[in-house]
């Protein structure tokens, strides 16, 4: 998938091997609403929207995987991504407050009622839960897949922004499969941020877990729009060498999530950019978000 300042696109290879590929325009809600363009609300927006195109585009890439009479509904998937993203809020978020609780009364008599202490744990067994989950999916063939597929994404976008002609074996050889600018990089920085937001937030909060567990799910947003910022900003300074060491966890993260691809995953990619690359060419507004794989 491929994302443009004013439309995004989908290619998957069908069963008979040709490449099937899908443009559509982007969400126009920022247009009707110019506020949404401003800093903070852009990240919220764009995450909001970015969770809408991939759920259409699931859809789109296994409806053309699968026969005619199996192809999945708009409701079967609804449910099926909603089921998904209530367990990993209740695995990711809910869970290591539980098992950092669990943890700090048994470390209580050397670490004393620290929150910052209690942060640091929560925060690295939240992290820890999510490289290993990431590791485990990733020993999965149709999830390595997936990961192969992102690769070609982020070989195929270096090639476009250096002016390459999109030629798949050229590509491979020159590319990494590394990109600051990708998903995994924004999900390091929100689980960062969380360590750092949730300490300030139990400063003022009471000991009770319950209002502990909704603050964490209402800060999501928050710190969502200051990740995008953060992402933003450093995509225009990406020389420096605070901007070089600030991406390295996140492109360590990125060794899991993203794996050398084959030339025909290249070529699947190319035709995504391609239907995507008449809009990046246009003059875009600078509050614009930039292409994203």
């Amino acid at each position: 998938m491929m994302r443009g300042p004013a439309s995004w696109s989908v290619a998957c290879r069908r069963p008979d091997q040709t490449i099937a590929v899908e443009r559509h325009d982007l969400p126009t809600m920022a247009e009707r609403h110019p506020w949404l363009k401003k800093p903070l609300a852009r990240g919220v927006l764009v995450l909001v929207e970015s969770l809408q195109i991939g759920i259409k585009a699931l859809m789109i890439s296994a409806n053309h995987a699968l026969e005619e009479e199996e192809q999945l509904s708009d409701k079967q998937l609804g449910w099926t991504m909603g089921t998904a993203m209530l367990l990993f809020s209740a695995i990711f978020i809910v869970l290591p407050v539980f098992g950092t609780r669990l943890i700090q009364s048994l470390v209580a008599g050397f670490t004393g009622e620290s929150k910052l202490v209690f942060n640091l744990i929560e925060g690295g067994v939240r992290l820890t839960m999510f490289v290993g989950y990431l590791f485990v999916i990733g020993q999965f063939k149709d999830i390595r897949r997936v990961f192969q597929y992102h690769g070609a994404e982020h070989k195929t976008i270096y090639a476009y922004e250096n002016g390459d002609d999109l030629d798949p074996a050229e590509i491979d050889r020159k590319y990494s499969t590394l990109h600051v600018r990708c998903g995994t990089n924004f999900l390091f920085i929100v689980l960062f941020l969380t360590i750092v937001a949730h300490f300030i937030m139990d400063l003022f909060l009471p000991e009770a877990l319950l209002p502990r567990i909704a603050m964490r799910l209402l800060a999501i947003p928050v710190l969502a729009g200051i990740s995008y910022e953060a992402i933003k900003l450093g995509s225009k300074n990406e020389d420096s060498l605070f901007f070089r060491v600030s991406m390295l966890p996140g492109l360590l993260l990125q060794k899991i999530t993203t794996k050398p691809p084959s030339l025909d995953q290249i070529e699947v990619a190319i035709a995504a950019m391609q239907a995507v690359a008449k809009d990046i060419e246009a003059p875009v507004d600078e509050n614009v978000p930039e292409p994203l794989d």
